[in-house]
Order: C-alpha cells, then structure tokens, then sequence
C-alpha cells in the first residue's frame, strides 16, 4: 500500500488535500480539546491517491464540507501506525487508526482502541467486525499478487511453485511480514496454502533465493513491477487496481497452492476509535461518515476497493471489473484469534527461514 514506511503527515484544507508541515500534538484528554475542530487519523497506506484522487481524498474534503473538521493525516504501514500509537499512550496524538489484519486486532489487545460502533456498522458482516464493538471494517478488500503482465502474458505464473524457477531470480520481491500488513499476509497464505507454518516456512526459504530483498513499503513494489524492474510481487486488490490506471503493465492474480486452487482471503480496512482520544466526539462523526450509503458507494468508483457496507451493492465499471477479477477465487477465512496471538511467532520463523 502506498508508501507503508513512511510516516507522512497530511492536513485537509478547505476544498483540497495538502502537505502539511507537521503533525500539530493534540495531547490531553478529549473533554479538554473536544471543541477542537480537528481529527487526527493513523492509517496503513492505499486509500489516500497519489494524486488527490483517492477515497480518502473525497471522503476528507466531504466531511470537512459537512462539518467543518478538518483531518489530519500520518500514514505508514499497518504494524507501525499500531506501534507508534503504543508509544504515545501516555500522550495520546490518533484518534481514528486503520489498519489491515491482524494489525487491527493487535492494536486491540494492546488496549489501544474504545468501544464505540458507527452508525451503519449493523450492516458490516459479521466477520468484518470485532465482536467487542472495538472496530469495523470501512473498505473491504483482498490480498493478492501483482505481475508485468506484458513480460509474463496469460496464464503465467500460476502457482507458487512456479514462482521457484529460476528465471524469477532478482525478479520477485515482497514486503516485509509484521512491518506491512501486505507483507504478513504473505505468510499467512502460505500458511494456509501449504497447510500449516513449517510447510509454509521451508517454501519460503526455497523462495528466498529468487527475492530481491525485504521493502517495509508494499505499494513501492507495483512501479518496479510495471517498468519490469521486477516481474513480481505482493499486493492487495484495491491498491493494485487503482495503480493500474496509471501503470498498464500491472496485473492481478492469485497464487495457487500444492491442490491447484487459486485462494485469497479478505484483508480489509478496519477503523477503530482510539482510547483516550483527543478529539473523541469528532472521531466518531468520522467513522460515522465513512460509514454512510453516500461514501460507500465511492469505494469502489473512487477508491477501487470493496464497499463494506452489505446493502451498498455498486454498478459502476469499477465494481464490475473488481467482480471479474476475483472471480473464481477460493476465499478463506483467516484464524485471526490465533494469528493475532501468534503472530510474533509467525514473523520470528519467517526471519528464520529466510536469514531476514
């Protein structure tokens, strides 16, 4: 996603998204600083365009239209969005944090978010949802790979078998597992695929000797894979299908396991309420809004993601197209209770296997 490693401050100003020059301290309790009209969101990389074009673009400058709050921005990858955030408990900055899985449940077991459920959250599937009403998905999404589909045409590389050969050597990368929320997913479909983690580590030892390298930065990988720099990497379905329209030698496909199946697994965006928030009422008027029927159906048209909302059911060419491409697609469903666990674990034995 779009520059995880980066922590890039970023106000809403009327009309338009900007640099900021820094991310303004909004410490203290939020009764002291509630009638600051300003809220402060932590968010894994993807939904903000490159351009101002993206979800969060449209969402922010709709929201600040609305009711005058004007957002604030700090980007990174999933693990440091939660990691920065445990460092500032004592000094509380984020109000909202996003994050893909299991980041999300992390960031609830260390006692980083508050109960609250947004006004449509009843209509997020359940299994989008924490069961403490602690956080809810805002965009739905999937994990998958991206390929330099002029150099690599059709049907290759189907499996991740295939991806062992040799003329994958320098020519694959993947983002770091338990920096990037794409990069754990890696492992975690390898897991699954492979049927249980030291399958799936003795893989991705084989595997090693054609990766690049580790990138703390899962969005960076897509412009290496269109100029053929690399053939290919990690990603996921929203952020890959909006790079494309700006990098047409993308393509999005889904490695299949030692039974032949093409799998994935949801790994949307979850938001959740931080504890002591400084600015807790304005926080969820946030979620609230990006939890609206109107917002929801800019997901897939604007942001070429998943609504999360069940009853938003887009038409758009987007929509249509996000049909198509995981169509076909086993989708299965994560142990998050057990990753979330063990996930320490999990990324130990990948360092291990892959001498990373």
């Amino acid at each position: 996603m779009r520059n995880r490693h980066l922590l890039k401050p970023i106000a809403a100003v009327t009309g338009a998204l900007a640099l900021a020059a820094g991310l303004t301290g909004c410490g203290g309790s939020s009764a002291a600083s509630s009638d600051e009209k300003t809220v402060t969101v932590y968010s894994a990389d993807g939904l903000k365009g490159e351009k101002g074009d993206g979800w969060y673009d449209k969402v922010f400058k709709d929201f600040e239209a609305k009711t005058g709050i004007k957002v604030k921005y700090v980007e990174g990858g999933s693990g440091e969005m939660v990691q920065r955030a445990v460092r500032e408990k004592s000094n509380t900055q984020a109000d909202v944090i996003v994050t893909l899985p299991p980041f999300i449940q992390q960031a609830g077991s260390k006692g980083l978010l508050q109960k609250y459920e947004p006004a449509g959250s009843d209509k997020v599937n359940g299994a989008d949802k924490s069961t403490d009403g602690t956080w809810t998905s805002v965009v739905n999404n999937y994990f998958g790979f991206i390929k330099n589909k002029k150099e690599l045409p059709g049907d290759t590389p189907r499996t991740w078998e295939d991806l062992l050969d040799g003329k994958y050597r320098g020519k694959l990368q993947y983002s770091t597992p338990g920096v990037a929320g794409d990069g754990t997913a890696v492992v975690i479909k390898a897991m699954h695929d492979f049927g249980g983690k030291e399958p799936a580590m003795a893989y991705l030892k084989k595997l090693q000797a054609n990766n690049v390298g580790p990138s703390s930065s899962t969005s960076k990988l897509a412009p290496k894979v269109d100029k053929g720099e690399i053939l290919v990497a990690n990603g996921d379905v929203q952020m890959n299908f909006a790079q494309s329209k700006s990098a047409p030698n993308l393509g999005i496909w889904f490695p299949a396991g030692p039974g032949g199946k093409r799998t994935t697994f949801a790994l949307p965006y979850a938001a959740g309420l931080v504890d002591k928030a400084p600015h807790t009422e304005n926080g969820k008027k946030l979620l609230d809004f990006m939890l609206t029927e109107g917002a929801q159906k800019d997901v897939s048209s604007v942001g070429g993601g998943f609504p999360a909302r069940t009853d938003v059911k887009p038409t758009d060419a987007n929509a249509i197209e996000l049909t198509r491409i995981i169509d076909g697609v086993e989708i299965f469903e994560p142990d998050w209770a057990d990753i979330d666990k063990n996930l320490k674990d999990y990324v130990e034995a990948w360092k291990t296997a892959t001498g990373s």
